[in-house]
C-alpha cells in the first residue's frame, strides 16, 4: 500500500502537447532500470488501462499503474517511491532533497523525515551520464552520486542480490565471473598403468616378461583413474526467482567455461535445455542466445511437470557416471506439488548428490510450510540458500567436497517437512 498521499496529476506532468503515454512509456523504463521485471506488454498493457480507466480521479491513476506494473509484495515499495517522485509530488521531492543535500546546521530533522529512498530508484531516475551542463538535471545528478554510491566492496559478499543497485550489480557479475569450481574427483571403473598402484596388471606383467625373455616375471601395478563427476544443473526462472536466476546463469556461463561436462537446464511452465548456449565464450552471446530459445521467463512454475520432463528426456542422457544434480528453485509450485515427491524421488535415486538452493532460506524465519517445498525436501542431499555472493562461494566448495557437509541441519529440515 501507498506510504504517502497519492498526488493529483498535473497536466505538465503529461508532457508537451498532453503526451501522457510517453511519460508512462518513461515511467516504465525507470521501473524497468530500477529492478522491476518491466517490458513493451506491460508498457502498453498500461497504456490501455489508463485509456479505460480515465485520469477523473488521482487514485484511480495510481492504481491502474499498480495494478499493470506490481505483481510482487517486495516491488510495492519501490514502485510507489518512484511513482511519487516520477509524477512529481512536492512534499516527497522536498523530503528527498531535504535528505540528499548537506545540513546547513540551522535545519532541524526529525527520524521520519529521513526515509530512505531506494538507490537503485535514484540511479534509474538519474543514470550515469557524460555532462557538463549547468541545468537542474545535472545539478540533480551530481546531488544523487554525492550521497547515494556509499556501498563499500567489502559488504557486497553479504548483500542480497534482490537490494544490490545497479553498479553493485555489475560488480558482483565480475566477482561470479572470476569465480572457478574447485575439481572434485571421484574414482572410476576403469584403471591405469602407475608404478604404485595398489593392483596387479596381470596382461601387462606377462607381456613385460614375453618381451624381456627372462626367468622372472616384472610385476606391473595399475590404480583406478579418477573424474570429476557431470553436473546437471536446473533452475527455475519464474516470475518470483527472476533476480536470482539471471544472476545464476553468470555462475552457469562461468562453470560451463570453466570445466566439461556441465549440463544446464531451465523451467518455468516447461523444461528447455540451454546447455550449449552457455559454451559460448562471450557471456552476452550466450545469454542473448539463451532469451531467444526460452520462451517461459518470469511466468508460472510448473516444477513437478518440468522435473518429470527431465526425468523421462534427459536423465538417461546426463546423469552419467555419478553426476551431482544442483536443483535451483523457491519451491512454490502452480501445480500444488502434483507429482513432485515421485518424479523428485526419481531424480534422487538417479544422481551422485542432490543439493537444493532455495532463496527464501535466507530468512530466519523460514519454515518449509508449501505442499512443494515438503514434496521436495525429503529427497535432496543437501538444502542451501543461494541469495549472494557468499552463498555462491559457499556452493563453489559444497561442490568441490565429495561428501554433504550439513547431515544434522538435513535431518532438522526433514522432520519439519514430515
Amino acid at each position: 500500500m501507498a506510504k504517502t498521499p497519492i498526488p493529483d496529476v498535473p497536466p505538465e506532468a503529461a508532457g508537451p502537447g498532453g503526451l501522457l503515454s510517453e511519460n508512462i512509456m518513461h515511467f516504465g523504463r525507470v521501473l524497468r532500470r530500477a529492478g522491476l521485471p518491466i517490458g513493451p506488454g506491460q508498457v502498453l498493457a498500461a497504456l490501455n488501462a489508463v485509456e479505460a480507466v480515465g485520469l477523473g480521479s488521482r487514485v484511480d491513476f495510481y492504481w491502474t499503474l499498480y495494478s499493470v506494473f506490481v505483481n510482487r509484495r517486495d516491488q510495492r515499495d519501490l514502485f510507489d517511491q518512484a511513482f511519487h517522485i516520477f509524477w512529481r509530488n512536492p512534499d516527497i521531492l522536498e523530503r528527498m532533497m531535504q535528505i540528499m543535500l548537506p545540513d546547513a546546521g540551522g535545519a532541524q530533522q526529525s527520524a521520519e523525515d529521513a526515509e530512505e529512498i531506494s538507490r537503485r530508484l535514484a540511479e534509474a531516475l538519474n543514470p550515469n551520464q557524460d555532462g557538463g551542463d549547468d541545468n537542474e538535471e545535472g545539478e540533480e545528478e551530481i546531488t544523487f552520486d554525492a550521497t547515494l554510491t556509499w556501498s563499500a566492496g567489502e559488504v557486497l559478499g553479504d548483500k542480497d542480490f534482490e537490494k544490490m543497485s545497479s553498479e553493485e550489480i555489475r560488480d558482483a557479475l565480475d566477482a561470479i565471473r572470476r569465480m572457478r569450481l574447485p575439481i572434485m574427483e571421484v574414482p572410476t571403473r576403469r584403471f591405469r598403468a602407475h608404478p604404485s598402484g595398489g593392483r596387479i596388471d596381470m596382461r601387462r606383467s606377462l607381456r613385460a616378461a614375453l618381451r624381456s625373455g627372462s626367468d622372472y616375471i616384472p610385476l606391473m601395478k595399475r590404480k583406478r583413474r579418477t573424474r570429476h563427476p557431470p553436473l546437471v544443473i536446473i533452475c527455475d526462472i519464474s516470475g518470483s526467482m527472476e533476480r536470482y536466476s539471471r544472476m545464476m546463469l553468470h555462475f552457469m556461463h562461468a562453470i560451463t567455461n570453466d570445466r566439461d561436462r556441465v549440463h544446464t537446464f531451465l523451467f518455468g511452465t516447461r523444461l528447455t535445455n540451454v546447455t550449449r548456449y552457455l559454451r559460448y565464450k562471450d557471456v552476452d552471446a550466450a545469454l542473448e542466445r539463451v532469451g531467444e530459445a526460452v520462451v517461459d521467463w518470469s511466468g508460472g512454475t510448473r516444477i513437478g511437470h518440468s522435473v518429470h520432463e527431465f526425468n523421462q528426456n534427459w536423465s538417461r542422457r546426463v546423469l552419467t557416471q555419478g553426476a551431482v544434480t544442483v536443483l535451483i528453485s523457491d519451491g512454490l509450485d502452480r501445480d500444488e506439488g502434483t507429482g513432485l515427491a515421485l518424479e523428485m524421488e526419481r531424480l534422487h535415486k538417479s544422481c551422485r548428490r542432490l543439493i537444493w538452493l532455495n532463496p527464501l532460506l535466507r530468512y530466519e524465519g523460514f519454515e518449509p510450510k508449501s505442499v512443494g517445498i515438503r514434496a521436495i525436501l525429503p529427497h535432496v542431499d543437501e538444502f542451501r540458500t543461494i541469495h549472494n555472493l557468499d552463498s555462491m562461494r559457499d556452493l563453489t566448495r559444497v561442490l568441490g567436497a565429495e561428501t554433504p557437509r550439513n547431515m544434522e541441519s538435513m535431518a532438522r529440515w526433514r522432520s519439519a517437512a514430515a
